[in-house]
C-alpha cells in the first residue's frame, strides 16, 4: 500500500504541475488576445472611423440613396436633443417623416423639435419625454405612445451613456447597462405590435459602437467585477445591442421587421466630448460631424428592404464585419439566448412568440 502511494505522488505532482500550467497559459492567450483587440481597434479605427475615412469611403456613394421621401412614415428617435440623434431626427424630418424625438429633457427636447420645425419647415416634428435608465417610465411611454394605434416605420435605437463611474439607478440598475441594454431592449420589445402594423416596411436602427471590437459578449451585464471600468462597460454594452440585433432578426423576421445595428464612426458630438474628453482633443479635427455620423442610421432608414440584412452591423453605408480577425469573440454570441431570458424577466415582460 505505501509503495503504491509513492508510487501515485509523482503522478499527483504531474497533474498539478500540468493544470496550473493549463491555467497560467490561458491567462497569457487572454492578456495576449486582450492586447491584440486593443491594437486592432486603434489601428483600424484611426484609418476608417475617421473623418478622413468618411471622406474616403463617401468616394462610392450614391446621391440618389438620400434622395428618398418618406412622407407619412412615423419614426421614432431615442436621445434626439444633440448629436446623432438630432441629426438623425432632421434628416428624417428633412425628408416628409412624421418624427416623434424621445428625449429625457423636456426643456432640451423643446427646443430641439422647435429647432428642426424651423430648419425643415416640417410641423410634423412631436417630442416624446422619456428617460430611458427607468424600465418602468419605458413601460409607461410605450403605453402612452402605443395608444395613438398607428403604425410605427422606423425606430431608431440611438440614446446612449457612457459613466465612468458606477451609479445605480432607482430600479437597482447600473446606469450605463439601464440606458444601453436594458431601456433599449424593453422599448424595442414594446414597439413590436405598432413595428408590426407597419409590415413589410418595418425596421429598427440600433446606434452601437466600434468600441464593440474590444470585447466579447458576457453575461456580466451589471459588471459585477470590483474594479468598474465604465469604457469596458459601454464596449460590453455595445456588444450586446449587436447581437441583439441578430437575435431580434431571429425571433421577429418572419413578422416583417427588419433589424439593424451600426456603427457612426467616431463623430464630434457632446456626448463624446463630455464623455472622453481626452480622446475628443487628441482626435481634434479628425473626428466627423454629426451628420457624418448619422449618415448611415439614415441611409439605412431609406433603403429598400431588398438592398438590406437584417440581422447586419453598417458601417458607412455598407455591411461590415462584427469582429477582428483573431479577436476571439465571435463565438461568445451564443450566449445571446440567455441573455435575453435574463432581460425579459429583469425587465418584466411576457415570454417572446
Amino acid at each position: 500500500f505505501k509503495l503504491e502511494n509513492q508510487r501515485r505522488k509523482p503522478f499527483h505532482l504531474l497533474h498539478i504541475k500540468i493544470g496550473v500550467s493549463i491555467i497560467a497559459i490561458g491567462f497569457v492567450t487572454m492578456f495576449i488576445q486582450k492586447a491584440w483587440r486593443s491594437t486592432a481597434f486603434g489601428l483600424y479605427g484611426y484609418l476608417n472611423f475617421t473623418k478622413s475615412g468618411f471622406q474616403e469611403h463617401s468616394k462610392k456613394f450614391k446621391e440618389e440613396d438620400m434622395q428618398v421621401q418618406i412622407q407619412g412614415k412615423n419614426c421614432l428617435v431615442t436621445g434626439a436633443n444633440s448629436g446623432i440623434g438630432y441629426a438623425t431626427a432632421e434628416g428624417l424630418a428633412k425628408r416628409g417623416g412624421n418624427v416623434y424625438m424621445v428625449c429625457r429633457s423636456k426643456e432640451r427636447g423643446e427646443a430641439a423639435v422647435t429647432k428642426i420645425q424651423s430648419d425643415t419647415g416640417n410641423q410634423n416634428v412631436f417630442l416624446e419625454v422619456c428617460d430611458l435608465s427607468s424600465i418602468s417610465e419605458v413601460k409607461s411611454f410605450a403605453s402612452r405612445f402605443s395608444s395613438k394605434d398607428q403604425p410605427l416605420h422606423i425606430l431608431v435605437n440611438n440614446a446612449g451613456i457612457l459613466k465612468h463611474n458606477r451609479n445605480t439607478t432607482s430600479e437597482g440598475l447600473e446606469l450605463n447597462f439601464a440606458v444601453n441594454v436594458a431601456g433599449t431592449y424593453a422599448l424595442t420589445e414594446t414597439m413590436v405590435p405598432l413595428l408590426e402594423k407597419a409590415a413589410p416596411d418595418a425596421r429598427v436602427i440600433t446606434v452601437s459602437s466600434g468600441g464593440m471590437y474590444t470585447t466579447p459578449l458576457t453575461k456580466d451585464l451589471q459588471f459585477a467585477e470590483s474594479n468598474f471600468d465604465g469604457t469596458l462597460q459601454y464596449a460590453r454594452n455595445k456588444r450586446v445591442q449587436v447581437a441583439l440585433t441578430e437575435k431580434w432578426t431571429e425571433t421577429y423576421g418572419n413578422k416583417g421587421i427588419s433589424f439593424y445595428s451600426m456603427h457612426p464612426g467616431w463623430a464630434e458630438t457632446p456626448g463624446v466630448t463630455k464623455s472622453l474628453p481626452d480622446f475628443s482633443k487628441s482626435l481634434s479635427g479628425k473626428l466627423r460631424t454629426m451628420e457624418e455620423g448619422a449618415d448611415t442610421v439614415l441611409w439605412l432608414a431609406l433603403q429598400p428592404k431588398e438592398r438590406l440584412t437584417s440581422g447586419a452591423f453598417y458601417f458607412d453605408r455598407a455591411e461590415a464585419p462584427k469582429h477582428l480577425v483573431l479577436a476571439g469573440t465571435a463565438r461568445s454570441h451564443a450566449a445571446i439566448d440567455s441573455i435575453v431570458d435574463g432581460l425579459r424577466v429583469l425587465c418584466g415582460l411576457s415570454s417572446s412568440i
